[in-house]
């Protein structure tokens, strides 16, 4: 099938057997399939469509459902997309990829791809399953400033893509760059993830008053860093701790909460937290990230198989990067819906990955938010 394509809803409706919590399975073709890392939005703002990946066609191409409909849109057909660098526009016109050594955008109506730009003999992604391997891309809250790393040989670099004029400018130049966020109150400041051992660093979007915001203690293991909405501060995960915040510029720090959260993000306006668990997998929890206990209560259980037993000991990378065997369409990875009403996540238990979104009940949200 091409691009343009559609297919017919897929969709099934159930509710979680130990919470009661309904759950809508989006996606149900017996191949891979999941929606953006759990740093990027998976739904346009007016929640037109729902964007994820499938490898139905025997390569992973962007799929987005059509919500009114329930119908299932190809919107990509390309040699060597890169799947976890997906990021849907907040306006609903784009879905922004990389693919080999080039970024892309594809149109969510025409289906019209663009390529932005040509790096030319770099590698958007390093080999392996996490941090720099995903190739992870970030956009920011006004779809105008769009950041791509690369890296050529041992030197990696992060690129600003003016999506207007698709001119860009090289910001930064270092030995390692992974994971990267725009933060939501200040498009002109992004995060990003340095080496796997000194990760939190903070850089504005003109390269200038790069800065290390979190130093590591011996021991740690600080992963998983994202914005709370609101706040100016960077939340990262002390696995299997829980989660501390740093402010971005009083550097004071406090903790979020204390279960073991794996991957956590916030809602828009910063007021919900949710969080997957492993080693124990305790299922979704949503929390209060700004009430200083951060007490969880569980949405559903999405029997994922969270591939990944590195994680279940101390730091694995004191002594350098080891080969992991953690696929990332395994992780549930939730994100919150524009409005705050769903989560979506990705699961495999059925045998294949399949894209899933639960209805947040109203009176769990009043609990959590009011502590009531």
């Amino acid at each position: 099938m091409s691009r343009g394509s559609r297919y017919p809803a897929e969709s099934v409706n159930y509710q979680d057997s130990r919470t009661g919590v309904r759950i809508r399975q989006v996606t149900d073709h017996p191949s891979i399939h999941h929606h953006p890392i759990f740093i990027v939005p998976a739904y346009d703002d007016a929640m037109e469509r729902l964007i994820f990946v499938s490898h139905r066609t025997g390569r992973p191409e962007i799929f987005a459902e059509e919500r009114a409909s329930g119908e299932l849109i190809q919107l990509t057909e390309r040699d060597h997309l890169s799947e976890y660098s997906i990021y849907p526009s907040h306006d609903g016109r784009y879905v922004y990829f990389t693919a080999g050594s080039s970024a892309w955008r594809v149109h969510t109506e025409s289906f019209e791809t663009e390529m932005l730009v040509d790096f030319g003999a770099v590698a958007l992604k390093e080999a392996g399953m996490v941090a720099s391997a995903m190739g992870t891309t970030a956009l920011s809250a006004n779809d105008r400033w769009w950041a791509v790393r690369f890296s050529v040989g041992d030197e990696a670099s992060i690129a600003v893509i003016d999506t207007e004029t698709l001119e860009y400018q090289v910001i930064l130049q270092r030995d390692s760059v992974a994971h990267m966020m725009f933060c939501p109150d200040d498009d002109t400041l992004l995060y990003y993830a340095g080496p796997l051992k000194d990760r939190v660093w903070l850089i504005n979007r003109d390269g200038s008053d790069n800065r290390r915001l979190y130093q590591r203690k011996a021991g740690e293991w600080i992963t998983h860093e994202v914005w709370i909405p609101g706040t100016k501060e960077l939340a990262f995960v002390d696995w299997p701790h829980g989660i501390r915040c740093v402010h971005a510029d009083s550097e004071r720090e406090r903790r979020v909460t204390s279960f073991n959260a794996w991957h956590a993000i916030c809602n828009r306006d910063g007021s919900l937290m949710v969080a997957d668990t492993n080693y124990p997998d305790r299922g979704l929890q949503l929390f209060n990230p700004l009430d200083g206990v951060g007490s969880p209560e569980v949405i559903c259980f999405p029997g994922a198989s969270n591939m990944g037993e590195h994680w279940a000991g101390p730091f694995p990378y004191e002594h350098g990067p080891i080969n992991v065997n953690a696929p990332q369409h395994t992780h549930p990875h939730p994100s919150f819906s524009p409005d705050s009403r769903h989560i979506v996540f990705t699961s495999d238990q059925t045998g294949y990955a399949q894209v899933y979104e639960a209805e947040i009940p109203t009176d769990m949200i009043g609990r959590i938010k009011h502590g009531s």
